[in-house]
């Protein structure tokens, strides 16, 4: 396992992401329950292990911090650890929809000296729009649309439903996962170019079409230790499918199982005048 390059970028990324939630002068910060008026605050700090570029076949850590705000008195929403960092225009309904972004690693010569003459893709920041819906008090069904800047240009998209229950402090959740991305996407990332193949020599030319691009799962299991600090812990897996699955890169160097694992360490607070 490998502590890729672009760990440092992300955690700038998504600890700049959350300074934006401080807003209010001289705030002050108070154990749960808060004050109606003020808001809650959810810090996170997140452990990921993961394909160390899309399509590899070695595993990474990556680290990260990530937030969440609500307003005093109003119920955390259920958020699975796949999620990206979303923000709710819609949050007292059965129907949320609003703002999204995630991070997407590069893919660099050091995480693979098997990629010699490949072109290094730096890593990509994704906005865009999500939209959920309970159609039962259970049952999760989540579409997010983004696209990519820096690393890629393309479109991606991503489909999931979660079934989720409660025991006591513990909620657990699972449920089917269903990915795509456009043509810039996939030639991105599974796609070599002529020039490439040439510098290489063990891959050959290879130019894939936009699709689906991933199918999987992901379980999660979450302990509130108490109104303060909670736990959360997941296991994922996606099938590459498709183009992407019949790239080179994923048949020469990498694999088409896609696998991971994380845990997330969370802290609530209030903040108010």
């Amino acid at each position: 396992m490998r502590f890729p390059k672009s760990l440092a970028i992300a955690t700038l990324f998504l600890a700049g992401s959350a300074s934006v939630s401080v807003q209010a002068a001289e705030p002050t910060f108070t154990l749960l329950p808060a004050s109606p008026s003020g808001w809650i605050v959810t810090l996170r700090a997140n452990l990921r292990v993961q394909p160390s570029y899309p399509g590899a076949d070695d595993l990474s850590f990556i680290g990260y911090p990530s937030f969440s705000l609500r307003r005093a008195g109003t119920v955390e929403r259920f958020s699975a650890p796949d999620d990206g960092l979303s923000f709710s225009f819609l949050d007292d309904s059965a129907l949320r929809f609003g703002v999204v972004g995630r991070f997407q690693g590069g893919r660099y010569l050091e995480d693979d000296r098997r990629l010699v003459g490949l072109n290094k893709i730096d890593w990509a920041v994704e906005p865009g729009l999500f939209v959920e819906y309970w159609p039962v008090e259970f049952l999760r069904a989540r579409a997010e649309v983004r696209h990519g800047i820096n690393g890629h240009d393309g479109f991606v998209a991503d489909l999931g439903l979660d079934l989720v229950q409660t025991f006591g402090a513990f909620t657990v959740s699972a449920g089917p996962r269903l990915s795509l991305g456009d043509d810039e996407f996939t030639r991105t990332y599974f796609g070599v170019t002529p020039v490439e193949a040439a510098l290489n020599g063990r891959v050959e030319a290879y130019r894939p079409s936009g699709g689906i691009t991933s199918v999987g799962a992901i379980a999660g299991a979450s302990y509130n230790w108490s109104e303060q600090w909670s736990t959360t812990a997941f296991v994922s897996y996606k099938r590459l499918v498709g183009d992407a699955a019949d790239s080179p890169i994923v048949q020469e160097f990498g694999s088409e199982n896609q696998v991971g694992l994380g845990l997330t360490v969370s802290y609530s607070f209030g903040v108010g005048r």
